[in-house]
């Protein structure tokens, strides 16, 4: 099969996905108490019916054995008593599994309510470390998949499971209270069903997690396929974002059919061994029967019962794929859960006033510990400076303001802001200093002024035209039929990419943050709105300390002072005509922009 082997080998850790799920239901334990309870209820009296029906044969032989030798004939009477207090009984036996469905199906919508509540908390709790490693597919894969998986099959796996279990051991015991030979010879059964089930789920545990790991990596494919069908189309590549779902999907399917093929062959596996239980009862029940030793009416109730202590066990290996698909999905779920939190033991707020001096101080930072980006970088920028950082890419320029935010920690040195070190803030409240306009600029499903006040949501209506019109936007929103409440759709495509980027300035604007950060913030635009943005952007600059990063060095030829970096490390510094005069580095970065 082509593409990735999945690894089956590496097993899951069912134990361990199970405490996890107990230990996160224990507040509905009082309730699947009374489910338990319940399930009792309605087993031990659905349980105590055969015996009743046999008391009832038995009564019917005897009136038959009686009328034949002249002795007396049929007690009607006594047998319709029998016969409706049976009745009542199976009755109250359906009452009771109602109510167990009703409150275990509650307990399961509950469970999943607030296992996604927990899982979107999550996501604002991890570091940037956690979604550069994970992909979108794999998320949304757990928040939906395998919520749903894990509450419906808690719903039917608990109430299935309980009640077999139940009626396993009360049905040994009515045996027991017939005849305790022909009940050991039935229970010969059950250690060979145990063990069979037993090594069947180890072997199929490995496949259901592998299932549920792949079916995030396929929904993952259909998302990216979906979201960029304007360059798939393009570049002609429909065949080969085909090929690779296909193999994905080939991997799924051979987890799914492996899993399943291994699970199903419990029930046929257990029908075969029930089948020989049954035969064995009958025999020995027979011959009880003609040495006196066992009535009719008992050897009727016995063999019901047999029958029905082979038919849960072979309802627990049919609910034992369900099962191992339902603790793969908690595995996946409490992983992301227990993920490591992004630390914060910062305790200071961000003080009324912010002058916005930054200095970095011999930073040492790698994504990898073992590989430094950033070896030794040291910068003092007072405030209202404007800062642009270039260099080639991969030499750490979105790095730097990356760490300069938290996104990542340094592994060395310091970063200061107004003389406090940013590690002493709440990680919020530093952020809460920062304006950021990004290269790929985000908006969400809402109106525009929905998305402007993302940044300030107490903003004013005429702050937010004022926002706009320095970004030069207000006039394309005055033209859309619902201006400021044109609803921006969840694609984000029925507005331009240049306009997307408008908006996110206004937004940024708006915010009216103490330190800004552009990275490659006129790219997505065309030249004549690059130079009116150009124009909103110096005057949102005046007075704040910013840091331009940019690929374009003709939109930073006015910044107080280029930084540029290489390998980590500042190689050059000055001003735009300072740094062309050494013809150095700079220089040579400025003029590969005009040749040809």
């Amino acid at each position: 099969m082509k593409g990735k082997k999945p690894n089956f080998d590496k097993a899951a850790n069912p134990k361990l996905a199970v405490k996890n799920l107990l230990k996160f239901m224990r507040p509905y334990y009082k309730l699947i108490l009374v489910v338990i309870l319940f399930a009792i209820g309605s087993t031990v009296f659905a349980i105590v019916g055969p015996k009743i029906l046999g008391n009832a044969t038995t009564e019917v032989f005897n009136g038959v054995v009686k009328k034949i030798s002249g002795i007396g004939g049929i007690n009607f009477k006594k047998i319709g008593s029998i016969l409706v207090f049976l009745l009542i009984l199976y009755f109250v036996s359906l009452m009771f599994s109602l109510l167990q469905g009703l409150i275990m199906n509650h307990v399961s919508q509950k469970c999943g309510y607030k296992l996604r509540k927990e899982l979107v908390g999550k996501i604002k709790k991890l570091p940037m470390e956690y979604f550069d490693k994970q992909t979108t597919g794999q998320v949304l894969s757990i928040i939906t998949n395998d919520v749903d998986n894990l509450t419906q099959s808690l719903n039917q796996v608990s109430t299935q499971l309980i009640t077999s279990v139940i009626s396993v051991i009360g049905i040994i015991i009515m045996m027991f209270s017939i005849n305790v030979t022909m009940t050991l010879v039935a229970l010969i059964i059950l250690p060979l069903s145990v063990g069979i089930m037993g090594a069947i789920s180890s072997k199929s545990q490995k496949y259901f997690k592998a299932q549920q790991d792949y079916l995030a990596d396929v929904n993952g494919n259909i998302e990216e396929m979906y979201g960029a069908q304007d360059v798939i189309k393009v570049f002609n590549a429909q065949d080969k974002m085909v090929d690779k779902f296909s193999k994905n999907n080939d991997i799924l399917y051979e987890t799914n059919w492996k899993s399943q093929f291994l699970s199903g062959l419990m029930h046929p596996i257990m029908n075969f061994i029930g089948n020989i239980g049954y035969a064995l009862i009958a025999i020995l029940g027979g011959y009880f029967a003609i040495i006196g030793k066992i009535t009719v009416g008992n050897i009727q109730s016995f063999i019901a019962y047999g029958r029905q202590y082979v038919r849960p066990i072979s309802e627990v290996a049919q609910i034992a794929n369900m099962l191992q698909s339902m603790i793969a999905s908690s595995e996946r779920i409490f992983n992301f859960l227990n993920a490591p939190e992004e630390s914060d033991n910062g305790i200071l707020s961000v003080p009324d006033i912010v002058d916005g001096n930054v200095e970095f101080s011999h930073v040492k930072f790698g994504y990898d510990p073992n590989k430094t980006i950033i070896k030794d970088f040291s910068l003092n920028v007072k405030s209202g400076q404007k800062i642009a950082i270039v260099g080639p890419t991969g030499a750490g320029k979105t790095t730097l303001v990356k760490l300069l935010m938290r996104f990542y920690d340094i592994q060395g040195g310091n970063i200061k802001i107004d003389g406090v070190n940013i590690t002493d803030y709440k990680r919020a409240d530093l952020r809460s200093m920062f304006g950021m306009v990004l290269q790929d600029t985000w908006l969400f499903n809402g109106t525009i002024k929905d998305n402007l006040k993302y940044g300030k949501l107490d903003a004013t209506d005429d702050e937010i035209i004022s926002a706009s019109k320095d970004a030069y936007v207000h006039h394309f929103i005055q033209t859309q039929p619902d201006t400021y409440d044109m609803v921006i759709n969840e694609e984000t495509d029925n507005i331009s990419g240049g306009q997307k980027q408008l908006l996110t300035i206004a937004r940024a604007i708006l915010a009216d943050p103490k330190i800004l950060i552009l990275d490659e913030a006129t790219s997505s635009v065309d030249t004549r709105t690059e130079v009116l943005i150009q124009k909103a952007m110096d005057k949102l600059m005046k007075g704040r300390t910013s840091f331009i990063i940019a690929h374009r060095l003709s939109t930073i030829k006015n910044a107080d002072l280029i930084l540029v970096v290489n390998d980590g490390e500042i190689v050059e510094q000055g001003k735009h005509n300072e740094l062309l005069k050494k013809n150095g580095f700079y220089a040579n970065l400025y003029n590969s922009q005009f040749t040809k």
